[in-house]
């Protein structure tokens, strides 16, 4: 998780290298209290892990299945867990210890946000308590939210997505009922995800003892969270303005400024050794004593999406997370049918149980008429959405029908439309 958040104000058009490695300074986590932080998990992984999504995922070691023309995977990966999916079959191209159960830093944002997203319309307003951020942890990242200020929950979520504000995390678990309430509401979300791996403790991912998740888990998270229009759109924003504190004048009058907030997911904005990944659109980064370095993207190329998640690199050269997510992402566009898959990415369970029953007409999924009602229950404000039947938003209004029993992410979702269509200042 990135370290609070500095007001910087800058040109949209063009970022220097010194910048943007000024910024990356400021992603680098304060050490989580000793009281507070999480046992350091083991070195090697157990010998027999979860076979969820198919037996050799449950292995220890890189699992892959190379078919004629599929090139060898990138030789210098040091991370202790990664996975590579298709983001819309569900194939696992390859996978490395991809049910290890690791501290997953702020990535577990990912469940938070495709938990609570749905519960509340962007437009909603919230005045911040003093109750509301009396759990955040010392050294947490923090996007500048001030007590007695109001926020749009549009702005708490770019927030959380952008600046990785265990503070806007918390107002929003406020807004939920509590971290308690929100924590059961994630685990639950979890398990319905098949998410088996997943054990939440605080829904910011701040180290916390016993809370873990996996490679693979977290896959589940952003292939679920990507289903939400708004999600996406969260996600894939480089910048954005952010409320700033109330002041009053000389003469009694009242003002609010902003400041200019930048996603610190690198291969989306940049860094002074990373370039910006071809079709990146998104997911989540983190990073902790304990976690290290993770990180989950999504990036589409010639209509196909993978998602890639990496966890904990044992190289600790500037940036690895990043480097290594993109090494595999091109392992992976250059594998798509070649590599034989070696598991899947599994179903939510209301999906895998719908698929057991026979269609019944549009309240199946989604058409390109409008949702069914039951899909447009699901969200407060239509841009959020349970998860399963959800259609994607298209450029143009186009919607993908989702039958029964499947969950995907649409193959012409337009990724690069979505990228010229994000925030700037």
């Amino acid at each position: 998780m990135p370290a609070p958040n500095k007001i910087i104000r800058r040109s949209p058009v063009v970022t220097s290298a010194t910048l943007l490695s000024a910024l990356s300074v400021l992603s680098v986590p304060l050490a989580a209290p000793a009281a507070l932080a999480a046992p350091v998990p083991s070195a090697a992984p157990p010998a027999r892990m979860s076979t969820v999504g198919g037996a050799r995922l449950g292995l220890p070691g890189t699992q892959v299945d190379l078919g004629d023309g599929a090139p060898v995977l990138p030789k210098d990966l040091s991370a202790r867990s990664w996975i590579v999916a298709d983001a819309e079959s569900g194939a696992v191209l390859a996978a490395h210890n991809a049910h290890w159960r690791l501290p997953p830093a702020s990535t577990l944002k990912m469940l938070f946000a495709d938990t609570v997203l749905p519960k509340f319309p962007r437009t909603q307003t919230h005045k911040v308590a003093p109750a509301d951020l009396a759990d955040v942890g010392a050294g947490s990242s923090l996007v500048g939210i001030k007590e007695k200020e109001t926020y749009t929950v549009h702005d708490l979520w770019l927030g959380v997505f952008l600046r990785s504000g265990n503070d806007a995390v918390h107002v929003l678990s406020a807004m939920n009922g509590g971290v308690g309430p929100t924590v059961e509401d994630m685990n639950a979300h979890a398990q319905e995800l098949q998410a088996l791996d997943t054990h939440v403790v605080s829904p910011d991912g701040y180290d916390a003892k016993d809370q873990v998740s996996s490679a693979y888990d977290l896959t589940l998270f952003a292939r679920s969270g990507m289903q939400k229009k708004d999600f996406r759109e969260y996600c894939s924003t480089v910048r954005a303005s952010f409320p700033g504190e109330t002041k009053k004048n000389k003469k009694g009058k009242t003002s609010r400024g902003s400041f200019e907030i930048q996603n610190t997911n690198r291969l989306l904005s940049g860094d002074y050794d990373v370039s910006v990944y071809q079709g990146i659109a998104g997911v989540k980064n983190g990073n902790t004593t304990h976690a290290g370095a993770t990180f989950t993207g999504v990036a589409e190329r010639d209509g196909r999406v993978l998602l890639v998640t990496v966890m904990n690199p044992e190289k600790k050269d500037h940036n690895e997370v990043y480097k290594e997510t993109a090494k595999l992402f091109d392992w992976g566009f250059a594998s798509l049918d070649k590599a034989r898959p070696v598991g899947e990415l599994v179903p939510p369970r209301s999906a895998a149980e719908a698929k057991s029953r026979p269609a019944t007409g549009p309240s199946a999924g989604q058409t390109d008429s409008g949702p069914s009602p039951a899909a447009e229950a699901s969200a407060s404000d239509g841009n959020g959405s349970s998860g399963v039947g959800i259609a994607l938003g298209v450029a143009g209004g186009a919607l993908a029908l989702l039958a029964a029993g499947v969950f995907l992410v649409n193959r012409r979702w337009p990724l690069p439309d979505l990228m010229r269509r994000r925030t700037r200042s």
